[in-house]
């Protein structure tokens, strides 16, 4: 078992014919996932990587049986080939894609939502289930097969997070990275909820950052639910000051909101186990589920 994307997925690349797309799915056909199709108006009957190439993610599903898409598409029309694949029927979506306007994703989103289409992203690393399917951008070399889930504002301490919970001979489910940007498609609630009811997930890794109030939703969710299994909680940024935004466009102070000391009291008080210093994140999970 594994959330979002397994052995089966059939991923369909929107954007395999430039630089990044051709350069990611090679590393993702090279870890196995199954790329089924890519999506590059205009360039429809070409091959690139050994995959077909479709002008419309609707010819890419019908030819292909492509369920799950990856874009690597600019900006300025990434939210409209979100939506473009959502209404071809794709049933997750994974926006790589960083700097899209806000607005773009807020009627992307509501379009998505409405379709019942699941958006991991925008701004973000993508999705993995060690060693079933990699969509995105995560190295896979650093991962292991095994039971702990992770979820991930940042892109950069997911691969550190991970690399250290491999090191410890820690393997991981899933690893999903939710991107930094004020408007996300699945937030750390919707994946919890996902990897209460996997069996093979038996801990969980919630890393947040500064900025907004979903690591407190999701604090609330695990104290309100009695989360059957154990969470651990890291917050990056403590030291940002208020005002200034930090690297993600969601990662702000603004007022007395989204500050960090608020976020690790909330996860604190939901009995999750809150991991002070990044260093030493591998050796906390490894000797707190030990003790278990």
């Amino acid at each position: 078992m594994s959330i979002l994307v397994n052995e089966n997925s059939r991923v369909v690349v929107q954007g395999l014919t430039g630089k990044e797309g051709m350069f990611h799915a090679r590393q993702m056909i090279d870890y196995g996932t199954g790329v089924v199709a890519g999506v590059t108006p205009g360039k429809g009957g070409q091959s690139v990587l050994g995959v077909p190439v479709f002008n419309s993610v609707e010819d890419a599903v019908k030819e292909t049986g492509a369920d799950t898409s990856v874009i690597f598409v600019p900006a300025a029309a990434s939210a409209d080939s979100a939506c473009e694949a959502s209404a071809a029927g794709i049933g997750l979506v994974v926006l790589i894609t960083e700097h899209i306007p806000v607005l773009d994703m807020v009627r992307c989103k509501a379009m998505l939502k409405a379709n019942g289409t699941k958006l991991i992203g925008p701004n973000c690393p993508g999705v993995i289930s060690p060693g079933k399917c990699k969509i995105g951008i995560m190295p896979g070399y650093i991962h292991k097969q095994g039971s702990i889930g992770l979820i991930s504002r940042s892109g950069t301490l997911t691969y550190e997070a991970v690399h250290q919970l491999t090191g410890v001979g820690l393997g991981q489910s899933t690893c999903i990275g939710i991107g930094g940007d004020p408007v996300p498609g699945l937030k750390f609630i919707d994946l919890l909820e996902l990897f209460r009811e996997d069996p093979e997930t038996e801990a969980v890794c919630v890393i947040g950052e500064i900025g907004g109030d979903n690591e407190e939703k999701a604090a609330a969710y695990i104290r309100d639910t009695h989360y059957p299994k154990p969470v651990f909680g890291f917050i990056a940024g403590l030291t940002a000051p208020s005002g200034k935004r930090m690297g993600h466009a969601g990662a702000i102070i603004s007022g007395s909101k989204g500050r960090g000391e608020d976020k690790i009291a909330a996860m604190q008080a939901a009995g999750m186990t809150v991991i002070k210093e990044l260093g030493h994140f591998g050796e906390t999970v490894a000797g707190t589920l030990r003790k278990k």
